[in-house]
């Protein structure tokens, strides 16, 4: 199943079903039992989306919102990739990297990220997010996939030179609308090999990363279990997996987004998220 979070054309925040440019809607009665979608995967009860009532749209009908767009928490994992780590100078962690965003950090498919005033060192970060499904403290690697709802695009965008004040990232990382995540939630049922998959970020057409999911250099189970140590992962929480090396901060010359730019991440099995690049009002 894909499963999208948005705004009908009134204003009602609500979830659907998608099927290839259209959605059926949750409609008031499913909103009623499970108020969004992290109720919905909370209560385990996705499969109520193919009973859905509510009426059939197109996906240019509604405003798209982050899959989650009111997580409890979303866990960013630094320097996973090994193509990454090597351009940063670095050794391979010995434990995961992590910080958080802020959910008023995501935007939605199509939804514009904004490069703030503060800075000109907007960056491009794509990566796979995993969505968790059910809760677990003390997760064991082999069943951290019983864990996981589904997974969707990530684009974690990065002012850079914020994110280089401390060694902390939260700065570079939580700018309002700098992320992205989208277009929507693609079930575990149906994505059953994430390390199989594939990922292109595209920036104005031009590939500027691209690797197989395969390579990050700590695996979903290894991330899952490991956080599962320090704090509970509840229904609807967001883990972002790492970028893979080709970021424009270490390219060179530095290649970073503006307004009018479009930056795409592209991952197989789920889709392609696409949001246009504005200056901050």
């Amino acid at each position: 199943m894909r499963i999208s979070s948005y705004l009908l054309a009134d204003g009602t925040a609500s979830y659907g079903l998608v099927e290839g440019d259209r959605l059926r809607d949750a409609g008031p009665n499913l909103r009623a039992r499970h108020a969004d979608l992290r109720a919905l995967i909370a209560a385990g009860a996705t499969g109520e989306l193919a009973k859905a009532e509510g009426p059939e749209l197109a996906l240019s009908e509604v405003t798209l919102l982050s899959p989650l767009p009111n997580p409890d928490k979303i866990i960013c994992i630094g320097l996973n990739y090994m193509t990454h780590i090597r351009e940063t100078g670095r050794d391979k962690p010995a434990k995961p990297s992590i910080f958080t965003r802020y959910p008023s950090s995501v935007v939605g498919h199509a939804q514009p990220m904004i490069r703030p005033k503060a800075s000109d060192w907007f960056d491009f970060e794509g990566e796979l997010a995993v969505v968790i499904g059910k809760p677990g403290r003390n997760i064991p690697e082999e069943k951290a996939f019983d864990h996981v709802a589904g997974y969707s695009c990530f684009n974690d965008g990065s002012i850079r030179d914020y994110q280089r004040h401390t060694s902390q990232f939260w700065a570079g990382k939580n700018f309002t609308d700098s992320g992205a995540m989208g277009p929507w939630l693609v079930t575990a049922d149906e994505l059953t090999d994430p390390a199989a998959q594939t990922m292109e970020t595209r920036l104005n057409g031009e590939v500027v990363q691209s690797t197989p999911i395969g390579d990050l250099a700590f695996s979903i189970p290894e991330l899952i279990a490991y956080l599962s140590i320090v704090t509970e992962l509840l229904p609807g929480d967001i883990i972002a997996t790492g970028t893979p090396s080709g970021v424009g901060l270490f390219r060179e010359p530095k290649l970073f987004m503006k307004d009018g730019d479009r930056i795409e991440v592209e991952i197989s099995g789920i889709g392609t998220l696409s949001n246009p690049i504005r200056d901050e009002a």
